[in-house]
């Protein structure tokens, strides 16, 4: 096929910039070099220009139970909003702007999404709004979140502002070590949580998207306090390392048992679970490191723990592991968590158990939607079921295999 068939001719093209571009281009044109401080007047002036006033930015909490108002000139702050009873909350959870009619016009609740990892929402009020407006709006929203991201590393000021209560040294290390805490592409979902989130030490997890693999590991290490964030640091580290080097599973595990016990000796060890999952196919694999057995969840029920042999704990010396293989369905989901979450109870009483794990989670199931949404929910209520506080880090992570394909989106309609 000819070029001239393939491309309409340049002259036929309008290459002109209309008002939403010359507004989004602005905040583009500026950010490589914009200080932190600036981001918040700026985007009220680009709000105001469309007719908004009453601009919030609202990012969530470490605990994810809040969405706190981010100080900024020119920005509205009013009290934290909670994530599981506001609009905002639920602008937050679904993904999808919310819009509520007031006496003074509509307040609108967009979403801040980088990639598809919710940062928070932006709130404003327009007199009225058209699909245009939406749109325009929408679009803004995504461009203030990829610069709040951009900006994040360069400030203390976001951090600052998500804490609603001192953080641990060894929490600090831990928040600096996770990838974004969801993820969602059209192939496969998914999110993860860590409690208590002030206090974390020895719980981790990592994640990565390569290709068609998706890399994912949850870990534990042992003790509590600096020691043990010391430990998850060197074995995410490890793992990193040998992941990138694109070996396979046994491998890695033999990697990250050599870290941990060429740096802590040999009365140290750190637990793993380290996942491989085709999302093309739905072929999973894994290794368990003495962790408890994932969950498999399908129709929004768990019908199984994925039991296989495990391995000694990385940092011992085990034996070269058994990788455990198995097909999910579309729509099958697996929960991976640290015994923190099952061990937990009360002196001389029993441990909370995976029983009720289990019933937690088939509620929860049938009552949320999204991924992240029920990973946030079932870690809350359990950590409520346990008395509201816990003596070791409980983390979980869920995963969603949807499979299908993601070209459509490389393709300009």
């Amino acid at each position: 096929m000819a070029d001239s068939e393939r491309w309409p001719d340049k002259a036929m093209v309008d290459r002109s910039e209309g008002f939403g571009e010359r507004l989004l281009g602005v905040l583009l044109d500026r950010a490589h070099e914009m200080p932190p401080q600036l981001i918040a007047p700026l985007v009220a002036e680009e709000v105001a220009r469309v007719g908004g006033r009453d601009v919030s930015i609202l990012l969530q909490d470490y605990g994810q139970r809040v969405l706190v108002p981010l100080p900024g000139r020119r920005l509205t702050v009013g009290e934290p909003e909670p994530i599981g009873d506001s609009h905002a909350g639920t602008a937050f959870l679904s993904a999808t702007p919310v819009e509520v009619s007031q006496a003074d016009g509509i307040r609108m609740y967009l979403p801040l999404l980088d990639g598809s990892d919710q940062v928070g929402v932006m709130a404003l009020t327009l007199d009225t709004a058209d699909d245009d407006d939406r749109r325009l709006l929408r679009r803004l929203a995504g461009l203030v979140a990829d610069t709040l991201v951009t900006k994040h590393s360069y400030t203390d000021r976001f951090f600052q502002a998500r804490r609603r209560e001192p953080m641990s040294l060894a929490a600090e290390i831990q928040w600096s070590l996770l990838p974004p805490l969801a993820m969602s592409v059209p192939q496969v979902e998914v999110a993860g949580i860590l409690e208590p989130a002030y206090k974390v030490a020895g719980d981790s997890f990592d994640y990565a998207l390569n290709d068609d693999i998706l890399h994912l590991a949850v870990i534990d290490a042992m003790g509590h306090g600096l020691n043990a964030a010391t430990m998850a640091t060197v074995a995410i580290g490890a793992y990193r390392h040998a992941r990138r080097a694109d070996i396979g599973l046994a491998e890695i595990y033999a990697f990250m048992d050599q870290a941990i016990a060429g740096q802590f000796g040999p009365e140290h060890f750190v637990t793993a679970q380290m996942m491989r999952l085709d999302i093309a196919t739905g072929h999973l694999q894994w290794v368990n490191a003495g962790h408890p057995a994932p969950l498999l969840i399908r129709n929004h029920e768990v019908v199984q723990p994925l039991e296989s042999p495990t391995t000694l704990p990385v940092g011992f010396g085990g034996e070269q592991p058994q990788i455990s293989e198995q097909t999910l369905q579309r729509g099958d989901r697996v929960l991976c968590f640290t015994d923190g979450l099952i061990e937990e109870h009360v002196a001389g009483e029993e441990q909370f158990g995976e029983e009720q794990l289990v019933h937690w989670i088939n509620r929860i199931e049938h009552a949320e939607k999204r991924v992240r949404a029920v990973v946030r929910a079932l870690s809350h209520a359990l950590m409520e079921e346990r008395g509201g506080t816990t003596s070791d880090d409980a983390t979980l992570f869920l995963m969603e295999w949807r499979g299908g394909a993601a070209d459509h989106l490389a393709a300009l309609d």
